[in-house]
């Protein structure tokens, strides 16, 4: 390895490390994140409203900083936090905002789908100001409805 590989290695290295630690966020004892009005096996009609409970902590918008606060994401249609392809990702850099991520970084504690009959997995994550998961994580288990 040259001297400029090892250079650029090294300085790679110290930003991941750097951004490994800037999400961590502790989670309050006892925050919990919960789905308001549905349940594991639950069958619904599309459009689907899904309510986002939260207890433990409050909710603040993405990018404010407020001790014991942080803000909703609900993934559709993909593996568990942490798990999947970009699993890892998640974790240590934030949640990923596409149609499997979704952000309310508004503060919202409730969306509205239109959701194509069949079975959909949903899960619900905290993030933290910087759309990161607290230290442990603050999620449901993953439930699925089936839409009629």
């Amino acid at each position: 390895m040259t001297f400029r590989n090892t250079f650029i290695a090294a300085g790679l290295a110290a930003a991941l490390a750097g951004a490994a630690w800037a999400g961590d966020t502790p989670a309050p004892e006892g925050a919990a994140v919960y789905f308001v009005n549905l349940e594991d096996g639950a069958t619904v009609s599309s459009p689907v409203t899904v309510v986002f409970g939260l207890e433990g902590m409050g909710v603040a918008p993405a990018g404010v900083e407020n001790e014991a606060t942080g803000h909703h994401h609900l993934l559709l249609n993909r593996p568990a936090l942490g798990e999947g392809p970009d699993g890892a990702e998640e974790l240590l850099y934030g949640i990923p905002a596409d149609e499997n991520h979704i952000h309310f970084g508004g503060g919202q504690t409730q969306v509205t789908l239109d959701l194509p009959p069949g079975e959909h997995t949903m899960q619900l994550v905290v993030g933290d100001m910087n759309h990161v998961p607290h230290d442990p994580p603050i999620m449901t288990e993953v439930i699925t409805v089936t839409v009629e």
